[in-house]
C-alpha cells in the first residue's frame, strides 16, 4: 500500500482531463509553470544576497540606525526625550 504505479497515474489524470478540461489544464499547466519559475527566481535571489557581502549604503544606513537606537535618550535632532 502506498504505491502508486503506471495504471493508476493513468486512471488519475484521465479522471483529472474529464473534470477540468482540456482548455482548463493548458491554463493550469501554464500557471503551475510561472509559479514554478518564480520560486527558483527568488530562491536564486535570496542565496546570492546570502553569499554577496553588504554594499556600502547599506552598512551607513545600519550605523544610523544604530547610531538612533543606542543612544541616551537623545532623538535624531539632538533632543532629550523624557520630561523637561
Amino acid at each position: 500500500m502506498g504505491n502508486i504505479g503506471f495504471k493508476e497515474i493513468i486512471v488519475i489524470l484521465i479522471v483529472v482531463l474529464l473534470v477540468f478540461g482540456t482548455k482548463k489544464l493548458k491554463n493550469i499547466g501554464s500557471d503551475l509553470g510561472s509559479a514554478v519559475r518564480g520560486f527558483k527566481k527568488s530562491m536564486s535571489e535570496g542565496e546570492s544576497e546570502q553569499q554577496s557581502p553588504p554594499s556600502t549604503a547599506q552598512i551607513e544606513t545600519q550605523g544610523k540606525d544604530a547610531e538612533f537606537t543606542e543612544g541616551s535618550g537623545s532623538t535624531r535632532t539632538g533632543q532629550k526625550s523624557g520630561p523637561a
